[in-house]
C-alpha cells in the first residue's frame, strides 16, 4: 500500500501529528519553517520515494496557524480549499497585486479534490476555506484587515502550505493541507495563544491520516 507523507515546518508540530496518525499508513517529517524550505524539502523527500521505488500517494502540509476572527476561532481545525501565497506579488501606488495579475504565474494552488473530500468527510467539525501562506506573518490589525478583505474566503495564515503544494504539483500528487488554530491574526500577544490546545487539535486531526 503506497503511504501518506505528512509535512510539518517545526519538530513540535511533527510530535503532534505522529500522536495521531496511523505510523503504518503516514511518514511524518519537519522540512523547515516558510515556503522556500517547504518546497525544497517536501520536494527531496518526495523525489527520494519515488527513486526508491515506492511513491507517496498524496502529501498534507499539516501544523498550526492563525485564524482570522470570526472565521476560525482559536482550538478549530481548518482544511484548505486552496493555498494561497498572499505576499506573492507586487506592491503598487493602488495596492498589493498578487503575481497572477502580472503575468508571472499562479499564487493559488487547490486541494485535490478527492483528499479534501476525504479529510472534509473524517473531519466533519473542521473550517473550510482557504489558508494564505505568509512569509512574514501578519502582526498588525491593518494587515489582517487588509488581508481579510484581500481574500475573503481565507480562514487562516500560516507560512509553508503554498510551498508543500507546489512541490506536490512539480510532481504529480495529491495535496491538501490541514491547519489548528493556536492564535487569532493580528497584533502579537503571545499572552493569548493557545498553543497547548492547538498541539492537542492537531493531534486529533491527524487521526484522519
Amino acid at each position: 500500500m503506497s503511504r501518506l507523507l505528512v509535512v510539518t515546518a517545526v519538530a513540535a508540530e511533527a510530535t503532534a501529528v505522529r500522536a495521531g496518525a496511523d505510523p503504518s499508513r503516514a511518514d511524518v517529517a519537519p522540512v523547515g519553517v516558510g515556503p522556500a524550505a517547504a518546497a525544497a524539502g517536501t520536494a527531496r523527500l518526495l523525489a527520494l520515494a519515488e527513486a526508491a521505488g515506492h511513491p507517496y500517494r498524496a502529501v498534507v502540509s499539516a501544523g498550526i496557524a492563525g485564524g482570522f476572527p470570526g472565521r476560525a476561532p482559536v482550538g478549530a481545525t481548518v482544511l484548505a480549499a486552496r493555498s494561497i501565497a498572499a505576499d506573492l506579488g507586487a506592491e503598487t501606488p493602488d495596492g498589493f497585486l498578487p503575481v497572477d495579475d502580472l503575468g508571472f504565474g499562479t499564487s493559488t494552488v487547490a486541494a485535490d479534490p478527492e483528499l479534501l473530500a476525504a479529510l472534509t468527510a473524517a473531519l466533519p467539525q473542521a473550517v473550510v476555506g482557504d489558508i494564505l501562506t505568509l512569509a512574514t506573518v501578519t502582526g498588525t490589525a491593518a494587515t489582517a484587515t487588509g488581508l481579510a478583505a484581500r481574500h475573503p474566503a481565507a480562514v487562516a495564515e500560516a507560512m509553508e502550505g503554498y510551498g508543500v503544494a507546489c512541490a506536490a504539483a512539480t510532481a504529480g500528487i495529491p495535496f491538501a493541507e490541514v491547519r489548528t488554530v493556536s492564535n487569532p491574526i493580528g497584533p502579537r500577544d503571545r499572552a493569548a495563544w493557545r498553543m497547548a490546545e492547538a498541539f492537542a487539535a492537531l493531534t486529533e486531526a491527524a487521526r484522519a491520516f
